[in-house]
């Protein structure tokens, strides 16, 4: 017997977790656990504005759900499937999980099919009618640093990541949220001025707000570094659109070297983008936010991300 779980499971948070621990807590718990989820996103097959933007590319989103599921079954996003009825989506899905459907688990607020039509209810029917059992799981609240509860929702992280409240984000993903992306070739101005980064193309992954942050960056062998993450347009320089670079901290490692994959969490944000009248009071503000980044990593080290998971 499947137990799945179907959502767009942008971020992969705690209200994602949540809906897996009920499948496994189930009265008879499923022999295998699926996340059923979509790629392309709906709202790029639906056209929607920018503003939909997620947080992780779906290669780093499938690694996140496959630490906890079983199995990931990735739907192909096209206009026939969004606009597929609620009943005849659940057939299709039933066949796509090779008619052993046994659970699905749910949020409250869980619709589906053409217009977002399907409901809770309709699950409830169709299950009585296909032979599956539905789980409707409590939405998860989590309180931030300056004592606000807030809902669990993939929604509720990109607002907090837009205003570079970054702990706050890590308190609803239970983990650190990672900038991760191929490095490809900037401008190489870092290099000039003694502290070369890495510029990484997120693939669609949305930016935090500007600023400069401290984190620690994994190489592709598992080495991880303290890292300092610049996100903004560079008003300092000839402005550019906005990018995110890293620079690596204690690392004498090439950045020339292009296509590989760097991963880096954002522990905190140290300050806002700025703009020097100068090259020199630029490299003073450069350095004691390298300082502030030892000091951040070095308490990464000490204390990880896990108070909240």
């Amino acid at each position: 017997m499947i137990g799945a779980s179907i959502g767009n499971f942008d971020g992969v948070h705690l209200g994602h977790r949540a809906l897996l621990e009920a499948l496994r807590s189930a009265n008879e718990p499923p022999a295998s656990t699926v996340a059923v989820t979509f790629e392309p996103a709906p709202s790029v097959v639906l056209g929607r504005p920018a503003g939909s933007r997620i947080l992780q590319p779906a290669q780093r989103r499938r690694r996140l759900l496959e630490l906890g599921f079983d199995d990931v079954l990735e739907l192909v996003t096209t206009p026939d499937l969004l606009s597929m009825e609620p009943r005849a989506f659940i057939d299709h899905l039933i066949g796509e999980l090779g008619g052993d459907l046994g659970l699905l688990a749910e949020g409250p607020d869980f619709r589906f099919g053409r217009g977002r039509a399907g409901s809770l209810e309709t699950l409830e029917e169709a299950g009585r009618e296909r032979g599956f059992g539905l789980s409707v799981v409590t939405e998860r609240r989590v309180v931030l640093v300056d004592g606000l509860e807030v809902p669990v929702r993939s929604s509720t992280v990109r607002r907090l990541l837009e205003l570079g409240r970054v702990e706050d984000a890590s308190r609803l993903l239970g983990r650190r949220h990672a900038l991760v992306g191929r490095v490809v070739r900037g401008d190489q101005r870092g290099r000039t001025i003694g502290i070369p980064t890495a510029n990484l193309d997120l693939e669609g992954a949305m930016l935090p707000a500007d600023g400069v942050y401290a984190g620690v960056a994994t190489l592709p062998d598992g080495t991880r570094r303290p890292a300092a993450i610049s996100v903004g347009t560079k008003p300092t320089f000839e402005p550019t659109p906005a990018v995110a670079e890293v620079h690596l901290l204690d690392w004498d490692g090439r950045l020339d070297d292009y296509g590989w994959t760097l991963e880096a969490t954002l522990a905190r944000r140290l300050r806002g983008q700025e703009r020097y009248d100068g090259l020199d009071p630029f490299l003073a503000q450069l350095e004691r936010d390298l300082e502030a980044t030892r000091r951040v990593a070095a308490d990464e080290d000490q204390n990880p991300m896990g108070a909240h998971s």
